[in-house]
């Protein structure tokens, strides 16, 4: 009930859909975070504050993805103060958010040529992957998709005859992204077999789960957290992103071209892989010597 109120607070607060969705997600991460420890319905104080930002910490979230989150229960409990349910602040964006280190903002990770290969072996495995699953990583390795734009895939965004894939991104804008034969395949093989056996066949998004006629983005982080521990280094769903804009760039691809494809507001943006890609090569070209 108290969510229901939360979300009800945002929006008469004049905030987009969008972000209500965002906070509210983050806050109920947050309680199922401290219900599967605590065994009780969690309440907001520092102790439990603090212990789920060393959880997520633990888990390594992206910096940027923790300090969202940070900022979603500085909301939240603003929200609590305001209908009486806390009497303080248990945040301080200043004292709390993760501050990253100077000279450091535009180090991307990615995976390795090697990594990228385990991996595919890896999902080829039907006996440990099922192809939904398989599909999820080929969809982060060739489209470089965000996670949200990912779970929100819907059959009618995908043209089998052009091979393209229309993403919905950030600020409602529409790109194209063309789809690889084997991608493509794939999704025909997901749809034709496990997906219309599933009890949402019927419904408009194309990655469907056992619960739910749509897949929650962190059912795509878990997964892929667990079988990090198998394959021995860690996967992430932007992971997937730096790697595929990397990629691409190694290729040869110019920087604009990038920019398009994985939906950068800038392509500034975009050169941070450049910049970092670079950076790696020179250091590999002196290691030759």
């Amino acid at each position: 009930m108290e969510i229901e109120e939360f979300a009800k607070w945002l929006f008469t607060e004049g905030k987009a859909a969008k972000t209500i969705e965002s906070y509210v997600n983050d806050v109920k991460g947050f309680q199922s975070y401290l219900q599967e420890k605590l065994n009780d319905v969690p309440i907001l104080s520092r102790f439990s504050f603090v212990r789920y930002k060393e959880h997520l910490m633990k888990e390594d979230y992206a910096i940027s993805t923790i300090n969202k989150k940070i900022n979603s229960l500085k909301v939240y409990n603003d929200f609590l103060r305001t209908k009486g349910h806390l009497s303080e602040s248990f945040i301080q964006l200043k004292r709390d958010r993760i501050k990253i280190a100077a000279g450091s903002e535009d180090n991307v990770d990615a995976l390795t040529d090697e990594q990228v290969e385990e991996l595919l072996f890896y999902v080829e495995n039907r006996s440990k992957v099922r192809t939904r699953n398989k599909l999820i990583v080929y969809l982060l390795l060739y489209t470089g998709v965000r996670v949200s734009e990912l779970i929100g895939i819907k059959i009618v965004d995908i043209d089998f005859l052009m091979n393209q894939l229309a993403v919905i991104g950030k600020g409602g804008k529409r790109r194209e992204i063309g789809l690889r034969q084997d991608v493509l395949q794939l999704v025909k093989d997901y749809i034709k077999e496990e997906r219309s056996a599933s009890n949402f066949s019927h419904s408009d998004y194309l990655l469907v789960s056992q619960r739910a006629e749509k897949m929650h983005r962190d059912a795509v982080r878990d997964w892929l957290a667990k079988i990090s521990k198998e394959l021995g280094f860690k996967l992430h769903p932007h992971l997937f992103r730096h790697t595929f804009c990397t990629r691409l760039l190694k290729k040869g691809v110019d920087l604009t071209t990038v920019s398009k494809i994985a939906g950068h507001s800038t392509v500034n943006m975009t050169a941070r892989f450049y910049i970092q890609t670079t950076k790696q090569e020179k250091m590999d070209a002196v290691n030759l010597l």
